[in-house]
């Protein structure tokens, strides 16, 4: 399997180069040059099997001609969790995917706990070391951390937006006693963290001094290893044989670009349901056609806080053919303008199969209290969302609608509380976490500052 750049200037490379690559040198994503497609007896055959086994078969395709040992890896990868993608149902043809019963308590667990041992097994097999670099809005620094902390040949720089996370998600990251973490609060949002993040990751220096790679969706694996739990769930309610939609609250685009790879594959998913906040870059997208750049507001749900979704350049280069000059001129409008648009025909096609609503925080607390209220069931304000989303969605007779359950609600105990009069209380392995020492750095939204900081700690 061969990956190519969304901005087409890039050479194609094999897996393990992606994967320590991260963002193309060109500043685009890497994509598969084709999509594995798995006949519906395949898919059958996939049923019965354990997670990490369905996780190898999944990704096996991806890997083609890698020594990576996929499934001892995902056997150790997804041992430390609780459950492995369980389904509770909700009623009126909705289920809940819960993706939060792992080590940090967030969806972002299933793919880098998988991810950091990719690393470990890549950088031992070249004889080196690297430098993750992530940016994060709350739930991919402490999943990175905790999947990458006290690896000896890794680093690990985390860039949040400074008090636009929730305490826990903060804690989670800042209060790990390990060598190589080094956590970055920036004065500014999450798409600042970002920006600065995919500047110093296109650095050649940087990448030559330091062997900078990505944590973020912004690296293909990340996509790659959230691909199964949507087979594990269709299969669970009756695919291949039956159609499946599911319902997805969306940041920055990688949960659902990862549902919209497992539909190439042939897994049958009749549709996407995406759900935001107040930030709803994307929802105005899937009407409209047209990306553009708003203010970024403060929200219950700051993992949605965006306004630049970076997988959906990802989404772009497939509706274009693999065209990477297309996409090229595209990002550079939106570079220079704040804006882009695609044609009439590319909008129609995604609108066949994509759906997308927005909800401003009173919604959101009411769907959070009607879950409580009806199911005895407390959920965070992000996966409120999602089924906020299925529940806005004329729906298909005899299609389930799974629900993306993306963090416990432990995570969001002040919103949660507000909404339910129930404070959740966090597993017994983190109750002493909000007393723990914490240990971060504040900057400024400066590319210069934040450079010399990772240098200095991990040169």
């Amino acid at each position: 399997m061969r990956y190519l750049s969304t901005r087409g200037l890039a050479p194609p490379l094999g897996f393990d180069d992606v994967l320590l690559t991260g963002l193309a040198p060109d500043g685009g994503l890497y994509v598969p040059e084709t999509w594995p497609e798995f006949a519906e007896s395949e898919i059958a055959a996939l049923r019965g099997l354990s997670y990490p086994l369905l996780v190898a078969a999944i990704s096996a395709p991806f890997v083609d001609g890698s020594a990576t040992d996929l499934i001892g890896i995902a056997e150790d990868a997804y041992a430390p969790f609780e459950r492995l993608v369980p389904l509770t149902e909700l009623g009126d043809g909705l289920w809940l995917l819960e993706l939060y019963w792992g080590p940090t308590l967030a969806f972002k667990d299933y793919a880098l706990q998988l991810l950091g041992r990719m690393f470990d097994a890549s950088l031992a097999a070249r004889n080196t070391r690297a430098l993750l670099l992530g940016a994060t809005s709350g739930d991919t620094g402490s999943a990175a951390i905790e999947a990458c902390r006290d690896r000896s040949r890794l680093d690990i720089v985390v860039l949040h937006p400074h008090g636009r996370v929730s305490d826990v998600q903060r804690r989670q990251m800042t209060t790990v006693a390990a060598a190589n973490v080094h956590n970055v609060a920036v004065q500014g949002t999450f798409d600042d963290c970002q920006r600065l993040a995919k500047a110093m990751l296109a650095d050649p220096a940087l990448r030559r001094d330091l062997g900078v790679t990505s944590v973020n969706s912004i690296n293909w694996v990340r996509i790659m290893a959230q691909v199964a739990y949507y087979f594990a769930a269709a299969l669970a309610m009756g695919a291949p044989e039956r159609e499946v939609s599911f319902a997805v609250p969306t940041g920055n685009f990688g949960n659902v670009f990862a549902a919209y790879v497992a539909r190439r594959m042939g897994l049958p998913i009749r549709r996407l349901i995406i759900g935001t906040n107040r930030n709803n870059a994307v929802v105005r997208f899937f009407e409209t056609g047209r990306l553009s750049i708003d203010k970024v507001v403060p929200t219950i749900t700051p993992a949605m806080d965006i306004q630049v979704p970076s997988n959906l350049e990802r989404l772009l280069f497939d509706l274009h053919d693999q065209d990477g000059e297309a996409v090229r001129h595209m990002m550079g409008r939106f570079a220079e303008q704040g804006q882009f648009e695609i044609g009439a025909a590319n909008l129609r096609h995604v609108q066949d199969f994509v759906k997308g609503s927005w909800f401003d925080e009173s919604a959101i607390r009411h769907t959070l209290a009607d879950v409580f209220e009806k199911r005895a069931l407390l959920v965070d304000p992000h996966t409120a969302v999602g089924i906020a989303a299925a529940r806005a969605t004329e729906r298909e007779e005899d299609i389930p609608v799974i629900c993306v359950g993306t963090a416990h609600p432990a995570k969001f105990p002040d919103a949660v509380e507000a909404a339910t009069g129930v404070r959740p209380p966090l597993p017994g392995r983190l109750a002493d976490l909000l007393s723990r020492k914490e240990t971060m750095t504040i900057l400024p939204p400066d590319r210069v500052e934040i450079e010399a900081y990772v240098r200095s700690v991990t040169g």
